[in-house]
């Protein structure tokens, strides 16, 4: 091995490593120093540490913040503000960077980046930009869904995967473009355009993920701003993490924490929209089934009604009314016929027992006067020397007033 060196001494990365530390410590102008710088990156995990970057115009610094010092410290600081961080330059051996490990901070100001940031937004919002009356809301089943990002990061597929899973129905327009850079903002600016008018999206996704505020600074660019406040569909953002903001998300309709976040919003529940079609059709059902006994029940009263009012139920009817009305005469005409022979009986006995030949055949004569016919029914009727006719039950004769008789 020694061979093929040209010279020097061979190291390890360990030894190599602890070498650039102790040279470090020993330098005393790096372990008392004062460094001005923005905060970026600030991160604050459950440990309790504090990381973050301090950067300027040129250059970027790893500092940390241990534990013990953040009660001297503080802990409310945030992306952006302009501070004077006092400590000592070590090194972190496992990832190969050198850091300021801090003992003491005070803000200097706003940071440059932040200042600007303020200003545009309070000049934006002067102009109606993020007045919350000009959001829209969202479509309830988009049938094509634009993602402006970039083609080659983690977001993209995240939202991907989150929309094939909630609402496989919609059709998605990806849309790339860069996403960080001076070039980015015209990008996204283009992205946007080309998501409505040649992919027909009804709703746009703008996304990345998490970076400094250096790194989301394409999304406070104004143009990025006035086209997506102009933008023709609504328009949500998931750029960064949950504590990132940026004016892009001011001027859009709906902002999510996160991409994946934001692709949730924009899609409904499969899970939802199914339960939802099964009450539905179960409502359906209910109704049918309900309007089927309706309109069978006034089926039925209509074919009643038809065969009432048809011909051969009027004829039928007609009939047996006809049948009725006959039987009830034949029944009227055989009572009046036994009244009438009844009745005959009657007159016949009462004649026959004012028959003057039944009351000859019983002993008795009927007489009357010859001369005149009439019937006599006193002696006064005949006078001396009147003939009279004697009828009585086997034949009759004559016979002649005498003084015993008439009125002489």
């Amino acid at each position: 091995m020694n061979d093929i060196l040209p010279s020097g001494v061979l190291w390890t990365v360990t030894d190599l490593s602890n070498l650039i530390r102790k040279t470090l410590e020993k330098t005393a102008d790096l372990q008392d120093c004062w460094v001005r710088g923005e905060i970026s990156n600030l991160s604050q995990p459950a440990s309790g540490h504090i990381y973050f970057s301090l950067k300027d115009g040129g250059a970027s610094l790893r500092a940390v913040i241990w534990r013990g010092a953040t009660q001297r410290v503080g802990t409310r600081w945030v992306d952006g503000a302009d501070v004077l961080a006092h400590g000592k330059i070590t090194t972190y051996p496992v990832a190969g960077y050198y850091q300021l490990v801090v003992d003491e901070m005070h803000p200097v100001g706003e940071g440059v980046l932040y200042q600007e940031f303020l200003k545009l937004k309070a000049r934006l919002e002067a102009e109606g930009l993020f007045d919350p009356a000009r959001k829209r809301a969202l479509p309830e089943l988009p049938g094509v869904i634009g993602l402006v990002t970039s083609a080659t990061g983690a977001a993209v597929q995240d939202m991907l995967n989150t929309i094939r899973r909630r609402y496989p129905l919609t059709e998605v327009v990806l849309c790339p473009t860069l996403v960080q850079g001076v070039d980015a903002p015209p990008g996204i600016i283009r992205a946007l355009r080309s998501a409505v008018e040649q992919g027909g999206a009804q709703v746009v996704i703008v996304a990345r993920g998490g970076g400094s505020i250096e790194d989301l600074w394409a999304f406070n660019d104004e143009q990025v701003v006035r086209a997506i406040s102009a933008c023709p569909v609504p328009v949500v953002t998931g750029i960064g993490h949950e504590t990132d903001f940026t004016l892009a998300d001011f001027a859009a309709d709906m902002r999510a924490a996160t991409p994946t976040a934001a692709a949730e919003l924009v899609t409904p529940d499969r899970a939802e929209l199914l339960g939802n079609l099964i009450d539905l059709r179960n409502g359906l059902d209910g109704l049918m089934a309900d309007r089927l006994r309706s309109q069978q029940k006034e089926l039925t009263q209509l074919q009643q009604r038809l065969s009432v009012s048809s011909p051969v139920f009027q004829l039928q009817t007609a009939r047996q009314r006809l049948d009725e009305q006959s039987g009830r005469l034949t029944r009227a005409g055989t009572g009046m016929i036994q009244v009438r022979r009844l009745h005959q009986a009657a007159l016949q006995g009462r004649l026959q027992a004012i028959n003057p030949t039944a009351v000859i055949q019983r002993g008795y004569a009927i007489v009357t006067h010859a001369a005149r016919g009439e019937l006599v029914t006193s002696p006064r009727q005949v006078a001396k020397g009147d003939t009279i006719r004697v009828t009585v039950r086997d034949g009759s004769f004559n016979a002649t007033g005498s003084d015993d008789t008439g009125r002489g």
